[in-house]
């Protein structure tokens, strides 16, 4: 286990705050797939759909004005198709004898000239059969796209989205097997004529897709127990229809997943929970949110209730590190590395916040709110929505479903914890289906909303193509922005549906959606980078290049590493910086091995770390390499950081920096048309820190919050002022 030897003295944080009023130096104590497509055909223009009903502004500010709504389906409608399988025995759905024609949305829709789009399946297409290698359609999507229109139509009214609403979800159904061992499970992919395709090219796991629990079980989960809400009224029959194959899902859980609820498996040292539905948090929480969305309907239903009882407590348990510790409070999403943070399905904090308020329990509420508050900030001043930091922010592609996940957590979280203490047993969802702005009244983590307005923004501009990414007039959302700001101009399902998804989240809250259009740009950015080991200034070490960065579990930045054996040291440079600064040396802990390494910035010592990994347990790679924050930060003037080996071999990746004060400034037009500025700082220090805020000859709003997001001061500063961020907090300026 890594010797957790980052925790500060009380000199040392006395130092940094003398420090951070004048002292410089170091101081003592997605892309697309490939394959031909079919003829461009082109995505048709429809106007938004109406907004929910407002919700009360829950941050200091002027009442909101009237936000036009940014709900658009026309392009999710343009990627739907229908296909009539044939009889197949364990598959069937609804009405399937009056209705055996099925609703679904083609998985990949690649972009052509003049703005058009051809909708296309996955792998490659044999022109002789008209079949894909993976498929057209696949449940993953059908499900997800059953989510938007259940969200819209109880959001609007929309009976256009009803229909469609029970289209998919007959579509969802269809997919799940009905008898036999892997009853339950379901079916990820289907041709275009209605033939599944159980064993796709490239192989995905489990093979069969239906011979073991999976992300699209739990996806189907989501999809039934949001259905089963939204029609439980208005429709009995179909409600009771949906109930059983939620129930089915469930049992199948119970058979092949929540059997090991109570078992814990070891990760390099670490207990983690063996009850994760394919070892995933970030499964197990779609799941979730299914799980509370029906329960909250279903009271009654105790096989339901304690699957999500289990699973809830299975992706709490997955709660990792604090303000100062990598990942910084994250909710990781696989069981099977501590190194591993991705930004798909990273659905845990609102999972977490929705199953709290539910089944009265805060435990459940407290990992999403860290999450939030420290982790979020970080990825947010960091360089926004990334898709993996494994542990170093090896994957900077950004995609909606990673936006959407930021957005949906910080409602939620809000919201939770707004309704925290008068929740218990029995009480209902804060947020769902049908929520009329989230959190918004009578929320006690307001920050939050700030938060989530900071993370929406990235639809709107504020990512590193400095354009927007989703189109309002369309309804498209665009599949990804690359590391170098190329965006990636295709538009498939899953891109749709998190931005659909998105866009019905804020048109349900017109406060937060005023203050994310509002925000197209980003002015500066000082939160966490990495220095590569392998590019130290001098060593007597050695740059290991491995066969390949990707170690199963983690990956090495740069692809290689430095290696020092005992005795040996290097000196890395560092950039200048602007405040206080930790240092999180990324390394490789051997297990059983014990190893120290002495580090300096310049003659100042920051600290002696000691590196040991635990038994490796069920990860693919023995010992973990993970950062270690040191004891001592650094100050504004120091460049450089050099480490000694001690006993035995150290290996480096690399250097996480990161300022003890985070800041976030993005810009852009209010609906007035004032030009705007926001400004996000966050805290990762255990004091309080003083912080410059506001520009010359300007009047700034400030607005403090705590470490659980809650407002504890509000004042208006004339030009430059400076404030105090609380430990862990955050503070919101806006001019």
């Amino acid at each position: 286990m890594i010797a957790r030897n980052s925790r500060w003295t009380g000199a040392a944080l006395a130092a940094a705050l003398a420090t951070v009023l004048g002292v410089t130096g170091a101081l003592p104590a997605a892309a697309a797939p490939p394959g031909p497509g079919a003829a461009p055909t082109t995505a048709p223009s429809a106007p938004a759909a109406p907004s929910g009903a407002p919700s009360t502004p829950a941050s200091p500010s002027t009442p909101t004005p009237p936000v036009a709504p940014l709900t658009n389906l026309a392009h999710l409608d343009f990627l739907l198709d229908r296909t009539t399988p044939a009889p197949e025995a364990g598959h069937s759905t609804y009405r399937q004898d009056a209705e055996p024609t099925l609703t679904l949305p083609w998985t990949y829709a690649d972009a052509r000239d003049g703005g058009t789009f051809a909708r296309v399946g996955g792998g490659p297409l044999d022109p002789a059969t008209g079949y894909w290698g993976q498929g057209a359609y696949n449940s993953d999507d059908v499900s997800r796209a059953a989510v938007v229109y259940l969200r819209d139509w109880k959001q609007t009214g929309s009976e256009a989205s009803r229909d469609k609403a029970y289209e998919l979800l007959r579509a969802t159904a269809y997919f799940q097997t009905t008898t036999g061992d892997a009853a339950g499970n379901v079916v990820l992919w289907m041709q275009p004529d209605g033939t599944f395709n159980r064993s796709p090219v490239p192989v995905e796991l489990p093979d069969p897709s239906d011979s073991g629990n999976s992300y699209w079980l739990a996806r189907s989960i989501w999809a039934f127990g949001e259905g089963y809400a939204a029609f439980a009224q208005s429709d009995p029959g179909f409600a009771a229809f949906l109930q059983q194959r939620l129930q089915l899902g469930v049992t199948a859980l119970n058979r092949d997943t929540l059997s090991h609820y109570g078992q814990y498996d070891v990760a390099d040292g670490v207990k983690v929970p063996a009850w994760l539905i394919v070892d995933g948090a970030d499964a197990s929480s779609e799941a979730v949110l299914g799980l509370t969305a029906y329960s909250a309907v279903a009271p009654g239903d105790a096989a339901a209730r304690t699957a999500l009882t289990q699973l809830a407590e299975g992706v709490a348990a997955m709660s990792s590190g604090d303000g100062q510790t990598w990942p910084y409070g994250a909710v990781l999403p696989w069981a099977k590395s501590r190194s591993m943070w991705h930004a798909w399905s990273s659905q845990m904090p609102v999972a977490l916040a929705r199953a709290s308020t539910l089944l009265g329990r805060p435990d459940l509420l407290k990992p999403a709110v860290l999450d939030q508050t420290s982790f979020t900030t970080t990825l947010l001043t960091a360089s926004g929505p990334d898709n993996a930091w494994y542990p170093t922010p090896v994957d900077q592609t950004q995609i909606a479903y990673g936006a959407d996940s930021r957005l949906q957590s910080a409602l939620a979280v809000a919201s939770a914890s707004g309704s925290a203490q008068g929740s218990g047993p029995g009480a209902g969802p804060a947020s769902g289906p049908g929520a009329k702005g989230p959190g918004a009244k009578g929320a006690t983590a307001p920050g939050l909303r700030r938060i989530a307005a900071v993370a929406a923004s990235w639809y709107f501009g504020t990512n590193r193509s400095g354009t927007p990414v989703y189109d309002r007039a369309t309804g498209v959302t665009y599949d990804g922005v690359q590391a170098d700001g190329t965006v990636n101009r295709n538009s498939g399902a899953e891109s749709t549906i998190h931005g659909l998804l998105s866009m019905i989240a804020l048109d349900g809250a017109p406060d937060v959606s005023a203050q994310a259009q509002g925000l197209t740009s980003v002015t500066s950015r000082d939160g966490l980078t990495v220095v590569e080991a392998e590019t130290a200034s001098t060593t007597t070490g050695t740059v290991v290049t491995p066969d390949s960065a990707w170690t199963g579990e983690s990956q090495y930045g740069g692809g290689a590493a430095l290696r020092l054996e005992p005795g040996q040291s290097a000196t890395i440079t560092v950039p200048a910086g602007s405040g206080l600064r930790h240092v999180e040396p990324v390394l490789l802990a051997a297990e059983g091995v014990r190893s120290t390494s002495v580090w300096k910035a310049g003659r100042v010592p920051l600290g002696t770390l000691t590196t040991q990994a635990g038994a490796q347990g069920v990860t693919a790679a023995s010992g973990a390499l993970l950062p270690q924050t040191l004891p001592v930060p650094i100050g504004v003037g120091a460049t450089s950081i050099t480490v000694t080996a001690g006993r035995n071999a150290t290996v480096v990746d690399g250097l996480i920096v990161r300022p003890l004060v985070q800041r976030l400034v993005l810009a852009g037009t209010a609906a007035d048309g004032r030009a705007t500025t926001t400004e996000l700082l966050s805290s990762t220090s255990r004091l309080p820190l003083p912080a410059s805020v506001g520009v010359r000859g300007s009047r700034s709003s400030v607005s403090s919050y705590d470490a659980q997001g809650r407002l504890v001061q509000q004042r208006d500063v004339q030009g430059r002022s400076v404030i105090v961020v609380k430990p862990g907090g955050f503070a919101v300026l806006t001019r």
